[in-house]
């Protein structure tokens, strides 16, 4: 059975672009754009939404549980991504080399899983 590796199993190393202080320094560097962008894409979205009079409550029961629970897993994400790109070490640069980039994982993939889910609720329920 073939097993993946990772790069420091595969040659005994790091490869420099992925040391932790360079890792570090990217997530905050990036991290901040990426926040920035998330913020704007859920503005731009909502905005002209509520504007036009469209409210969650127009939703059918679970049409609007799926649009709670989409938007609750996107306010999670933003504060996930905003955190890493958060330019404060709370401890050791290793271990805010994991944290950060754990919690840029996961952010992303909420903000993706939610922003589908509230986008899908909004679009299967009535035309406001």
């Amino acid at each position: 059975m073939a097993t993946h590796m990772t790069n420091r199993e595969h040659t005994g190393t790091l490869h420099d672009l992925m040391t932790p202080e360079k890792n570090v320094k990217r997530i905050m560097r990036t991290g901040t754009i990426w926040f920035a962008a998330a913020v704007a894409s859920v503005a731009l979205f909502l905005g002209p939404l509520l504007a036009s009079g469209w409210r969650p409550a127009q939703l059918g029961g679970l049409d609007q549980a799926v649009f709670w629970v989409g938007a609750l897993a996107v306010a999670a994400s933003l504060g996930l991504i905003g955190w890493s790109g958060c330019p404060i070490l709370e401890v050791d640069v290793p271990t805010a080399d994991r944290n950060k980039t754990r919690t840029m994982q996961l952010g992303t993939a909420l903000f993706i899983a939610g922003g589908v889910l509230t986008v899908f609720a909004v679009l299967v329920g009535p035309a406001a």
